[in-house]
């Protein structure tokens, strides 16, 4: 091996290493086809060996892409959103892929305003989580000609998948739990009033549990926190006041119901000998409640891996991905009493 491909070896140097022609190798680093896997392989071999880096810029200009994807919070800050995120990043890292994050804001104000950033970046495809696809933002990305994937959200575009669970079974079961735990006076921390993804299902999961154990549904037991602690904290002083009666709360987000926790332990109410408590998310932040909260294990991380995984084969493979619903379940902690 001379001195060139040890100091700054280029492609030639790979080329001239493993004794085949630099086309072969441009297409070896860019899983184009026209090879035996022993020829990749010694490539491969080769380029470790003399420590060549590709250029990312000819690489993109040989397959039209940047290898980056961009991805869309309403609040990136949120634990919620650095678990999805936690996933994504790590799919596409171990891709060779890197993410450009863009906070949107909760009404989703910026989200126009990041979508004109991303393709002037010029981003190979987007992840779009927790917010409504309008269709305003719809004709944005389809004019973009780059794949979509949801997650945490969900639409019906036939271009665009989307990676969720079932929340409405998913909350249904949550009261399902907490009713075989003979709870029939079952209040519940709701997400955004407007919301018809995340927070009009989980009612509607809140309520079928009820209507199906014959249990009346009441109106004052249905408060909403905006899936955050601040507004969690607000919810539960409400319930306090107006539903004093309830033995159990079912809040619609960890964070929720951690405020459901601080607010009850403010009030001398203990958890769960006067009322208990059962989230939803299974962020870390549940295993440091305290005490630990019971909650709805919905896999963000997975989550976010698959939503990264698909979007990175619809740029690779020029496709359209199946959605997915993915499964969920309770996990047992210690803020649920059962009552005799």
């Amino acid at each position: 091996m001379n001195s060139n491909s040890s100091n700054n070896p280029t492609i030639k140097d790979v080329a001239r290493e493993a004794n085949v022609s630099i086309a072969t190798v441009s297409r070896v680093l860019n899983n184009l086809s026209g090879y035996s896997d022993k020829t990749k392989q010694k490539v491969n071999q080769v380029i470790k060996e003399i420590g060549y880096q590709p250029n990312a810029i000819a690489r993109g200009l040989i397959n039209k892409r940047t290898q980056t994807i961009g991805v869309m919070f309403p609040s990136v800050s949120s634990y919620f959103s650095s678990d999805i995120l936690h996933g994504i990043e790590e799919y596409a890292n171990d891709h060779n892929y890197s993410v450009f994050v863009c906070n949107t804001d909760e009404d989703g104000k910026r989200t126009m305003k990041y979508l004109d950033v991303l393709r002037e970046k010029q981003v190979d495809g987007i992840i779009f989580s927790s917010e409504m696809l309008k269709e305003e933002y719809y004709e944005v990305l389809q004019a973009m000609k780059v794949p979509v994937v949801l997650v945490s959200s969900k639409a019906d575009y036939a271009s665009v998948p989307y990676i969720k669970v079932d929340d409405k079974q998913a909350a249904y079961d949550a009261v399902e739990y907490l009713i075989l735990n003979g709870h029939r006076e079952i209040a519940m921390v709701s997400g955004t009033e407007t919301d018809k993804m995340a927070g009009a299902t989980r009612i509607e999961g809140y309520q079928k549990a009820l209507q199906d154990y014959g249990i009346p549904f009441k109106e004052h037991y249905l408060v909403y926190g905006n899936f955050r602690f601040d507004k969690g904290c607000i919810a539960m002083e409400k319930l306090i006041q107006t539903a004093p009666e309830a033995t159990a709360i079912f809040a619609a987000s960890d964070e929720m119901a951690v405020a459901v926790l601080s607010v009850a332990a403010k009030h001398g109410l203990k958890v769960p000998d006067d009322i208990s408590v059962i989230g939803y998310d299974n962020l870390k932040l549940a295993e440091m409640a305290v005490p630990p909260l019971t909650t709805v294990d919905q896999r963000l991380y997975d989550m976010g891996k698959l939503a990264s995984g698909k979007l990175i084969d619809m740029i690779e493979n020029h496709c359209v991905a199946d959605s997915s619903i993915m499964p969920h379940r309770i996990v047992e902690r210690q803020t649920v009493r059962r009552l005799t």
